[in-house]
């Protein structure tokens, strides 16, 4: 499954993280492909499994590479917003709508940076399983 190709909205975090589940949807399901296209030692003869190994290995790159730039993507935005909303308290620190909002974008910022911590778990995960069965019939090339 290839990422999205536009740009992902960081304004709604829970749109956000709905976007992000449905990237996630190979590292969901990457144990049932890898049981339906590695075969077995009785059908090795008619899969090539090193080639379904090697698509399944740079479709797993793209995707978490996607994922990580889109979530690291939105940290930026939300921090640049919080920096500003804390510039704008400063001057005008009686307004209480500047700060409702100011914490809300604080908020976002911690979820979103859980998020890094999230896809660094389904990414070990995946790869775990990947190398499980894949490394008798692909070897990775060194990065």
């Amino acid at each position: 499954m290839a990422a999205p190709s536009e740009e992902v909205s960081c304004e709604d975090f829970t749109e956000f993280q709905e976007i992000l589940r449905v990237m996630r949807t190979i590292d969901d399901r990457i144990v049932h492909e890898l049981n339906t296209t590695i075969p077995t030692v009785s059908f090795a003869g008619k899969v090539d499994a090193s080639q379904t190994c090697k698509q399944l290995y740079e479709s797993l790159r793209e995707v978490h590479l996607s994922r990580e730039k889109s979530i690291k993507n939105c940290i930026s935005q939300s921090s640049s917003t919080v920096k500003r909303l804390q510039e704008e308290r400063r001057k005008d620190g009686d307004n209480i709508l500047l700060t409702k909002e100011l914490r809300k974008e604080q908020t976002k910022l911690k979820l979103l940076q859980s998020e890094l911590n999230v896809e660094e778990v389904v990414n070990d995960r995946s790869w775990k399983i990947f190398n499980e069965r894949c490394r008798l019939h692909y070897k990775p090339p060194k990065q």
